[in-house]
């Protein structure tokens, strides 16, 4: 079994990262003279994925302009919130709506971390253990000190691949996962798209147990807030 699609969440409003977003939207900030976005979809181009979705909210005439723009060798879907921005859960959740409903496996990545080369073994070794090892979800975590703001808290306990939430926790979610569209929603198909995070997703599957983790060893940066980017900006 493989993955087909990828999805990327580029709606929502980067406050953190504000007066720069107030008019070019995160994933279109750079790092080494390359967007956030453009640094993620190579990413997922070398993973050999076949197509990309991403979705849009705030400034999206600027992300689908900047898509439009580069030609990407990848087939690209940009797919519109609509009146109201509908959250990570609800903005994936539309986005596999949009899916075949052949397709149940879906890479999604947040573009707000500084994707490198050291991720394609790891992330290939993830998809090969999601097949493996039978589960609708597996997120993608750090050990905190692997990362470059040490400010970030930990959002996981990790035990032997299963995730959990405690007082103390030390595992970073670095905004990649592997998710099963039934994790969404259970065959209703047919409704609309609605705000909800993708956190109550992940809280229902720890509660019953089968929120599944895979470790990356790699050196965790994301661009967290308006200090933590200009420092990544010294520091590459």
């Amino acid at each position: 079994m493989n993955i087909e699609t990828a999805l990327i969440l580029c709606a929502g409003y980067g406050k953190r990262l504000n007066p720069l977003t107030l008019k070019i939207p995160k994933p279109l900030l750079k790092i080494n003279e390359i967007t956030l976005l453009e640094n993620t979809i190579n990413l997922i181009t070398k993973l050999g994925i076949k197509k990309i979705k991403l979705n849009t909210f705030y400034l999206k005439d600027k992300i689908k302009s900047f898509v439009e723009k580069k030609n990407f060798k990848i087939e690209i879907e940009v797919v519109d919130d609509g009146d109201n921005i509908l959250d990570t859960g609800g903005g994936i959740y539309n986005m596999m709506k949009s899916s075949l409903k052949s397709e149940a496996h879906f890479l999604v990545f947040n573009p707000d971390t500084v994707w490198d080369q050291n991720y394609i073994k790891t992330i290939k070794e993830m998809i090969k253990f999601y097949f493996l090892n039978p589960n609708r979800n597996t997120l993608l975590v750090v050990d905190k000190k692997l990362s470059f703001d040490q400010n970030l808290k930990g959002d996981f306990k990790f035990n032997k691949n299963l995730l959990t939430k405690q007082s103390e926790n030390d595992y970073i979610f670095t905004g990649c996962q592997i998710i099963n569209r039934e994790v969404i929603n259970k065959g209703d198909w047919d409704r609309p798209a609605y705000n909800f995070s993708i956190s109550n997703i992940w809280d229902s599957s720890i509660e019953s147990g089968d929120l599944f983790g895979f470790e990356s060893k790699n050196n965790f940066k994301h661009v967290t807030n308006l200090e933590i980017y200009q420092k990544l900006l010294e520091n590459n």
